[in-house]
């Protein structure tokens, strides 16, 4: 009978610890409208104090440079999932970082493409330090990644920088920093006057709506957006954006280290259209690739070389022409407390979730080259959102490239309705609450509007 007594004493005690845990890290999700919230008056006081870039001085210059980061040794592979931090073993692919530095004798901005999951806040943290080496500031730089889920890992600590990306490796975390200076360093080396254009081709057959299987969904952005840059001496740069995830290698198969499809459609490009060529993931949340092909490798060469085939029809009627048009606003985000939810409507308590993750500053990022803005955001950023925003650049008479993962991280941003739909994106990804997606498109706007004013000297006035 004693032993009876004990297991219900024990059972009850368990009970009690586990009413208690719950009692001090789990709260009500808040479901206040973001404009009645601090948060929102605090990011609208800073858009609002955002200095007006300088007028141009010169015309464009223009400069760009890799490195390869590929570790000499094998690390997590950084791509959630079935992964989970599982060391790859083969190098399908080297990984890179590359740069592309822009001056017109008044504002220096640095455009950074990375091979990686997305841009490691751990790596801005370092950056921020180490780029006054070069003459910049974190204010200078537009970051942007491929977000192959089977790249390299080890660059987040924390519970869930474990998860997403495997063991810490601090080791990796330099080096992925000191290849990003010595891309911007040999840039800035080769900088020289350079024409701008811009082009775009349509490849929504390319993707589908992840979280179209819990409702109706709107229109993703399916366009490859390019910049075409071109020097005096022939050479040329190709910017290219698309919204299509980087997931063409399977969970399962984390055994190679690989850039996915950007990367072999960026060795393509650069064989065949430019003489570099750099990627970044666009509105990449909730879009999924629409695969074709019997293996992984059929199906990345075939989707990067169907996509290559469009740009190639483009490029050529791409035709830059001189410009001195060049500003960079970057505008640092508040938010509304961590959100991830448990149980229902019950969300864990902010001390908890930054225990798990860590507490990274994100912001908004806006780089205007010529007649075309890029926004970049910290998340993934929902392709439904951009197709939304895309009206507002085309009545200021502005080209439109929205980026994802630009150094900081916070999850997914959806469109509000969607906030309770039950989906990977909508409800394990939605990391800080409803009404961001709303948010997110108001700021974005605003600094369209701030990036649109800035209206430099003519070329021809600059040069005399």
């Amino acid at each position: 009978m004693w032993f009876v007594r004990f297991l219900l004493r024990l059972l009850l005690g368990l009970i009690l610890f586990v009413l208690l845990l719950v009692s001090i890290s789990l709260i009500p999700v808040d479901e206040t409208p973001y404009q009645q919230m601090p948060y929102y008056a605090q990011t609208k006081q800073r858009l609002t104090q955002l200095p007006a870039p300088p007028a141009a001085k010169t015309p464009l210059r223009a400069g760009w440079a890799k490195a390869n980061i590929t570790p000499p040794y094998t690390t997590p592979t950084g791509g959630y999932g079935e992964r989970r931090g599982r060391h790859w073993r083969i190098v399908s692919d080297s990984i890179w970082a590359r740069a592309i530095v822009f001056d017109n004798g008044s504002t220096r901005a640095v455009l950074i493409g990375l091979d990686l999951l997305i841009t490691p806040p751990t790596v801005v943290e370092q950056l921020k330090k180490r780029l006054p080496e070069l003459g910049l500031r974190w204010e200078n730089v537009y970051s942007g990644t491929i977000h192959s889920h089977n790249s390299v890992g080890g660059w987040a600590p924390g519970v869930v920088g474990q998860l997403i990306a495997g063991d810490y490796d601090e080791r990796i975390v330099t080096r992925i920093t000191e290849g990003i200076l010595t891309a911007i360093r040999n840039a800035q080396a080769n900088m020289a006057p350079a024409q701008v254009g811009y082009g775009e081709t349509d490849a929504s057959d390319h993707i589908y709506n992840r979280i179209g299987f819990s409702g109706p969904t709107g229109p993703l952005d399916g366009a490859v957006r390019l910049i075409k840059l071109q020097k005096q001496d022939g050479t040329s740069a190709l910017i290219c954006s698309f919204a299509g995830h980087a997931t063409l290698f399977e969970g399962d198969n984390g055994d190679y280290l690989s850039r996915d499809y950007p990367g072999s459609l960026v060795d393509r490009l650069e064989r065949k259209t430019a003489t570099f060529a750099l990627f970044l993931g666009g509105p990449m949340g909730s879009t999924g690739p629409q695969a074709r092909g019997k293996t992984d490798f059929q199906e990345i060469r075939n989707y990067a070389g169907d996509l290559a085939l469009r740009i190639e029809r483009i490029a050529p009627t791409i035709q830059p022409r001189p410009d001195s048009t060049l500003a960079i606003l970057t505008l640092p985000l508040s938010l509304r407390e961590p959100h991830p939810r448990v149980l229902g409507d019950c969300r864990i308590r902010p001390w908890f979730f930054h225990n798990l993750y860590g507490d990274y500053p994100s912001d908004l990022k806006a780089l205007r080259i010529g007649s075309t803005v890029l926004l970049g955001t910290p998340c993934d950023f929902s392709g439904e959102l951009a197709v939304e925003l895309q009206p507002a650049a085309r009545q200021r008479g502005l080209n439109l490239m929205i980026t994802s993962f630009n150094g900081g991280y916070i999850g997914y941003v959806t469109p509000d309705r969607y906030y309770n739909r039950i989906t990977y994106e909508t409800r394990d990804m939605n990391w800080f609450g409803p009404y961001n997606g709303d948010y997110f498109k108001e700021m974005m706007t605003g600094l369209l509007a701030k990036i649109e004013a800035y209206q430099p000297k003519s070329v021809q006035a600059v040069s005399n």
